[in-house]
């Protein structure tokens, strides 16, 4: 059954509605400035966490049997790490590494 235009219209404003409300929920649970301990150690703790995490799912499947199978996952990985110790970007660590990466299997191997 195909979704219909107002189907449509109704989904993305569900979900705009959402988003909002996703972002305002901080301001109104904080609205006196009192950021909880607890959430400030999140904070800091929560982004390199992920990150680890995303690191651990990228490189779950490498193996190191040929050549190919493991250099370009190797070299995007110190690409954006180098990137990120050098310019403190995240996003562009992470868009260099994936160019690299992708223009190494494309390209090289």
């Amino acid at each position: 059954m195909p979704i219909t235009v107002e189907q449509s219209i109704l989904i993305i404003g569900i979900c705009a509605g959402c988003t909002f409300l996703e972002r305002l929920l901080p301001f109104l649970i904080f609205r006196k400035g009192q950021i909880p301990s607890l959430v400030r150690y999140l904070g800091k703790v929560l982004p390199l966490a992920i990150m680890a995490t995303l690191v651990v799912y990228c490189l779950r499947g490498t193996t190191f049997d040929e050549f190919g199978n493991f250099v370009p996952q190797t070299v995007a990985v110190a690409v954006t790490t180098v990137l990120h110790l050098w310019k403190g970007n995240t996003l562009l660590s992470v868009i260099g590494g994936t160019v690299v990466y992708m223009w190494l299997v494309q390209m090289v191997f």
